[in-house]
């Protein structure tokens, strides 16, 4: 059962980003930025995020699929264009990402910042676009989001925080990693008409078990396990939860943290459902040779 809800929800993302980003390209966008643009989106990695987003959208019964689409869409341009950005020489200076060159290596730091900045553009626009004939659910749905990505506790907060003299770990955490979470489940939820406000505990604690995960493979996985540059958070001077407390505490506490998650999930009709989905993709966090060490 499991099995076929992940294949689906995994096709309605695949279809809705192909959709979007062959629709930003049809005119007048140059050959080059389309092709950065589609190399930081495809092939994907595990997109967490957007499955996340149908997931809940699901579980609280899901009454406009084109709206839920569009939101992990969404999220999920918003997840890539992060990552260009962070893979810049002025942030990680990453060679690889997903298992292949980043693109800035692939098509030059100008195309990568641009294809960023059109990736963000094109999140909003898909929004738009879906959620048109809803006008208060398109209202909701670009609060959440740009929420989850702005200035005030998103992404480019978390990132701006590595440029700070010192850094309030809690903070960075929470912006850089859990907003995007948080983003992800209340969207979901906005795109079903039900109070998003409700859904953010639960983001935002997987998001805190999702940036465990990510220290314990950064001290602890391999780059041909993750398909990108390992001891990134020891090069650039970043707090590790692992670094700090061990391996051991680290997988201990990610394991609670989950646990959690599945508790804070709001009442809603696919609440056991999503909380045996939610336990069965946060296997996922770490890579098997991880999680044999888990075991």
């Amino acid at each position: 059962i499991h099995r076929g809800i992940v294949m689906d929800t995994g096709t309605r993302i695949e279809q809705t980003l192909d959709a979007a980003i062959a629709a930003a390209h049809l005119q007048n966008c140059p050959p080059l930025l389309a092709q950065a643009m589609r190399h930081a989106v495809f092939p994907g990695g595990a997109r967490i995020r957007p499955r996340l987003t149908l997931a809940v959208a699901r579980a609280c019964g899901d009454p406009d699929p084109g709206i839920a689409n569009a939101a992990a869409a969404a999220i999920e341009f918003l997840h890539c264009a992060s990552l260009v950005h962070d893979d810049l020489p002025c942030f990680d200076d990453a060679a690889m990402r997903r298992g292949k060159a980043s693109v800035h290596k692939a098509y030059g730091e100008p195309l990568a910042v641009l294809a960023g900045d059109a990736l963000i553009v094109l999140a909003f626009e898909t929004l738009a676009e879906a959620a048109a004939r809803q006008p208060q659910s398109l209202a909701t749905l670009v609060r959440v989001v740009s929420a989850a990505v702005g200035s005030r506790g998103g992404i480019v907060a978390g990132q701006a925080w590595e440029s700070e003299a010192t850094i309030d770990c809690a903070l960075y955490h929470q912006a850089k990693t859990g907003a995007l979470f948080a983003g992800a489940t209340m969207a979901g939820a906005a795109a079903a008409g039900v109070a998003h406000q409700d859904w953010r505990w639960l983001g935002e604690k997987l998001g805190e078990a999702f940036q465990v995960a990510d220290d314990i493979r950064d001290v602890a996985a391999t780059p041909q396990e993750l398909g990108k540059p390992c001891g990134q958070d020891a090069a650039h001077l970043r707090p590790n939860y692992a670094s700090a407390y061990g391996l051991g505490p680290a997988i201990a506490h990610l394991d609670a943290l989950v646990l959690e998650a599945i508790a804070a999930i709001p009442a809603c009709p696919g609440r056991q459902d999503l909380g045996t989905l939610i336990g069965l993709t946060a296997k996922s966090f770490l890579p098997e040779s991880l999680q044999r060490r888990a075991a």
